[in-house]
């Protein structure tokens, strides 16, 4: 049996391009026999400044929303971050073993900083040691990730050679990405050529997995088109970005393939395509947002739900941290 670890910032409204790419996959490999580890990974959401009672309230959010999405806290381990320090334990050996030249190759870093890279916070810079640290700890092997994440996850697997390379090991086994076939990156209504993204300052750029029905459709009608009609081959979308992506989407939700899709709407104009796509969007997460708002209602089942996730996760991560405390040098802690 391997062991599984994915993690999501739990700021923002979690998009369909969050759904699509990653949670409804997270919900799937439940059904496997591989262990899942979900973490909502509030220390990484600190690498930029958060209201304090803003991230707790958006902490509970995502937890309520990822339930509703059908993760099993039965099947599953589902916990926040920052209740099992060794993440961070772990993440400050990572910290001392990667190199500085590793870090500045890391595009993600050099996207959200832009032109102000001496002005953002070191936790920025150094949060994909910390993502190592979140993965190793439980010595997972299989991570889901989408396209844009596989740099880091190379990275991972980077530090833990040189880790065990460095200290004459066998400790910290390979990971291998679990990467979706299909819509693994959804991109915004607004422009098909960038990612559907929470943190985009236009509402109209996503569809929230929290909007009613009324948002949905009116959303799905502004989303960015072009005025030629449907082909009835893939080929031809390959310059078209916005009607790929609408395309992507319809063929995700409804669970059909990209070429019948096509084919049932072929020649035709975006007006009848896009209502039926709203349909199809509107009967498949506005239950979801129902099944939130439930989750939200009881704040206390929430919080026990988390911290029971913490504990099981701990008792894994903890003697496996410990370990390589023990590799590294350090005297025994505190019991």
């Amino acid at each position: 049996m391997a062991r599984i670890f994915s993690g999501i910032q739990p700021t923002g409204i979690a998009t369909l391009g969050n759904y699509l790419g990653a949670l409804r996959n997270w919900v799937a490999l439940q059904e496997g026999e591989d262990e899942c580890i979900y973490c909502l990974v509030d220390l990484h959401a600190i690498t930029v400044f958060q209201d304090p009672a803003e991230l707790r309230e958006q902490t509970f959010a995502m937890a309520a929303l990822l339930l509703a999405c059908g993760i099993d806290p039965a099947r599953s381990i589902l916990f926040h971050q920052s209740a099992v320090p060794a993440h961070v334990r772990l993440g400050w050996i990572f910290n001392c073993v990667a190199r500085m030249g590793w870090l500045k190759r890391m595009t993600q870093f050099k996207d959200k900083a832009g032109k102000n890279q001496e002005e953002v916070s070191t936790g920025l810079f150094v949060y994909p040691n910390l993502m190592a640290a979140d993965i190793h700890a439980y010595h997972a092997t299989r991570v889901p990730v989408g396209d844009d994440q596989l740099q880091h996850l190379e990275l991972a697997n980077d530090i833990a050679e040189k880790f065990n390379h460095d200290y004459g090991v066998a400790f910290f086994p390979r990971i291998e990405p679990l990467v979706p076939p299909e819509t693994a990156r959804v991109m915004s209504l607004r422009d098909g050529t960038r990612k559907m993204s929470k943190s985009d300052p236009s509402d109209q750029s996503r569809i929230n997995m929290t909007d009613d029905a009324d948002a949905i459709a009116q959303k799905i009608r502004r989303a960015k088109t072009d005025p030629e009609p449907l082909p009835d081959h893939i080929g031809a979308l390959a310059s078209r970005p916005e009607a790929r992506n609408l395309v992507g989407i319809f063929a995700a939700i409804t669970g059909e393939s990209q070429e019948a899709v096509l084919a049932r709407f072929a020649g035709s104009g975006f007006g009848p395509f896009k209502e039926k796509l709203a349909e199809a969007l509107v009967a498949h997460i506005v239950p979801v947002g129902e099944r939130t708002r439930a989750y939200l209602a009881d704040r206390t089942e929430l919080e026990r739900i988390l911290q029971t996730g913490a504990r099981r996760a701990a008792a894994i991560a903890n003697p496996i941290t410990a370990a390589a405390e023990r590799i590294v040098g350090f005297l025994p802690g505190a019991e």
